[in-house]
C-alpha cells in the first residue's frame, strides 16, 4: 500500500491506526514508512486499538519514530489533535480523535456526551467554521455505521454530534473493508442517528455529488494490507451506504485519495496493483 500511496504523490497521508500488529516492531514499521515515502513526508497518524494499550506495539513508540510534520498542530499527537492545512490560507482542518479505544489502564477515553473530549472535538469543528476554513475532515480508528464486522464502537452520541456539527467527511479504519456512506444529516426527519436501524429521513443526498453543509459523509478505509473482512449487504445499516468492498464482495486493498480546493472536496478510492474496485465522490460549495 505504501507504494500505491507514494505513486499518488500526496502532500500528506492520514493513517488511522493498527500499524505493526506486533510488540517490539514499531521501529521496523517506521523504517518501512520512511523508506517508501521519505523521512520528511507528513505521515500523520492516530492510534488504533492494537497499539493503544501496548499489546501489539505502543503508540508512544510509533509517535517517537513517526513524529508530527504539520506546523501549528494542537492537542496530543497520536491520540487527539487537529491541524489546519496548509498553514497559510488553510483549506482543511483535520481533526483526529480516539473514541472507543482502550489504553494502558484498560479504560476507553471518555467521548461521551458533554465530556471534555466531546467538547474539545465540537470546539475544533466550530473553530474551523469561525476561521472560514472550507472543509472539516475528522479521522478516527473506529467507525459507528458499518456493513462489516463491528458495531458502533465510536459511540452513537459522538457520531451524532459530528453530523450535527456538519463535519464534511469522517474517515475511519478498524473494519478491514471499504465502505462509503451517502450524505447523512440531522433534522426534523432525523432527530438522532440510531445504530442497527435505517431511517430515510437521515439521508441528505444519495448520489455521488453532494452539497457542502447538507450533511456528513462517512468512509471506512480499512484496506491497507491486513486480511479483508466480509461485508454484509443485508445489514440493517446497509441502506446508509452508497458502496462497499470486502473479502466477499469486490475485494480490494487500496487508499482514499482526497483533493481539496476552496470550492470542492473530491475523493476517489485508488486500488492497489492487481485490484479493480473504485469509488468516486465529491462535495461542492455553492
Amino acid at each position: 500500500m505504501l507504494d500505491t500511496i507514494g505513486g499518488l504523490r500526496p502532500e500528506l497521508n492520514l493513517a488511522l491506526g493498527d500499524f505493526p500488529y506486533e510488540a517490539g516492531r514499531e521501529q521496523d514499521f517506521c523504517d518501512m514508512v520512511t523508506g517508501k515515502l521519505g523521512g520528511d513526508f507528513p505521515y500523520q497518524l492516530v492510534t488504533g486499538n492494537h497499539e493503544s494499550d501496548g499489546h501489539d506495539g505502543d503508540i508512544a513508540n510509533i509517535v517517537s519514530c513517526l513524529p508530527n510534520k504539520l506546523p501549528g498542530l494542537q492537542g496530543e499527537y497520536g491520540i487527539q489533535w487537529y491541524a489546519d492545512y496548509p498553514e497559510r490560507n488553510p483549506l482543511v482542518r483535520f481533526i483526529l480523535v480516539s473514541p472507543g479505544i482502550k489504553f494502558h489502564d484498560g479504560n476507553n477515553l471518555d467521548y461521551s456526551r458533554g465530556s471534555e473530549r466531546w467538547r474539545w472535538t465540537a470546539a475544533a469543528l466550530d473553530g474551523a467554521r469561525s476561521k472560514n476554513i472550507p472543509w472539516t475532515v475528522v479521522g478516527m480508528h473506529t467507525p459507528c455505521l458499518s456493513v462489516g464486522r463491528y458495531a458502533c464502537q465510536a459511540g452513537a452520541d459522538f457520531t451524532d454530534m459530528l453530523i450535527e456539527k456538519k463535519a464534511d467527511l469522517v474517515l475511519s479504519a478498524h473494519d478491514h473493508i471499504y465502505q462509503r456512506s451517502h450524505q447523512i444529516r440531522r433534522g426534523q426527519d432525523c432527530p438522532a442517528l440510531v445504530p442497527d436501524t435505517f431511517s430515510q429521513g437521515c439521508l441528505a443526498d444519495s448520489d455521488a455529488t453532494m452539497v457542502h453543509g447538507a450533511g456528513t459523509v462517512f468512509a471506512t478505509v480499512g484496506t491497507g494490507g491486513k486480511g479483508l473482512y466480509d461485508v454484509n449487504d443485508q445489514d440493517s445499516e446497509s441502506r446508509y451506504f452508497a458502496t462497499w468492498s470486502g473479502g466477499n464482495r469486490d475485494a480490494a486493498l487500496g487508499t482514499l485519495d482526497v483533493t481539496a480546493t476552496a470550492d470542492r472536496l473530491a475523493a476517489k478510492f485508488v486500488p492497489a496493483e492487481g485490484y479493480t474496485f473504485t469509488d468516486n465522490f465529491g462535495i461542492d460549495r455553492k
